[in-house]
């Protein structure tokens, strides 16, 4: 095998085994990133990219190692359910920023954070003024959870006494002019159904629509046209 195909049979092999091992490792890698995980993916990454470029070791060699790291990511998660201490040495704690409306100087000190991007957290919570902020925790995956002082808290329906009616989830029944019908077929209806909902003769006069969503509860089907419509 010369050197250009070996470059693309590792190439291969190193994209499917960290394909395989982001999917064990679940979809923390991405929605809940912590130390230990980033430092996990970056090595496997890391492994996986000279291992398509290194031809004079054995390919396993780099399977095997990126193996090892997971099963420690494994290991360390695992244990880590079972042990507050070494949850409390690898994710970390949350540590409140601001209690009871004051910046805690000592506990910002510690979150290795400026005023500034604690300003620009809260902005993402679309709070622009830190005056607002009766607490705010910093998480251990690095985001800001905000809860406002009483004046500034949004009134719901219950405060007013107001009763709506409860909320639906709404499913994507067409994307880019083509059916789901595995959502149709969640729903038990069928593309027979979807047309006449739609006022369309036959598929292809689904081209036209971006979007359409499903509301069950309340019978409605929403559309969105490519012209706007």
């Amino acid at each position: 095998m010369n050197d250009i195909a070996k470059i693309v049979v590792f190439s291969i092999t190193a994209y499917v085994s960290i394909f395989i091992i982001a999917k064990l490792l679940g979809k923390k890698q991405i929605a809940q990133l912590s130390f230990i995980d980033y430092i996990v993916g970056i090595t496997i990454g890391s492994i996986a990219a000279e291992m398509t470029t290194e031809l004079e070791q054995p390919f396993y060699h780099y399977l095997i190692a990126m193996a090892l790291f997971f099963l420690f990511d494994l290991a360390v998660t695992l244990i880590g359910r079972k042990s507050a201490l070494l949850k409390k040495i690898v994710t970390g704690k949350p540590l409140i920023i601001i209690n009871d409306g004051k910046i805690d100087y000592k506990v910002l000190k510690q979150s290795k954070l400026t005023v500034d991007e604690v300003q620009g957290l809260a902005r993402d919570k679309n709070i622009f003024d830190l005056n607002d902020v009766a607490y705010a925790v910093l998480e251990t995956k690095g985001t800001l959870s905000i809860l406002p002082k009483a004046a500034k808290m949004p009134v719901v329906a219950e405060n007013i006494n107001v009763e709506l009616p409860e909320p639906s989830l709404s499913q994507s029944v067409v994307i880019d002019g083509k059916p789901c019908r595995d959502t149709l077929k969640t729903l038990n209806k069928d593309v027979s159904w979807l047309l006449e909902k739609a006022g369309a003769k036959n598929e292809s006069d689904l081209d036209g629509i971006i979007l359409a969503t499903y509301d069950e509860n309340k019978d409605v089907l929403n559309v969105w046209k490519k012209d706007g419509q």
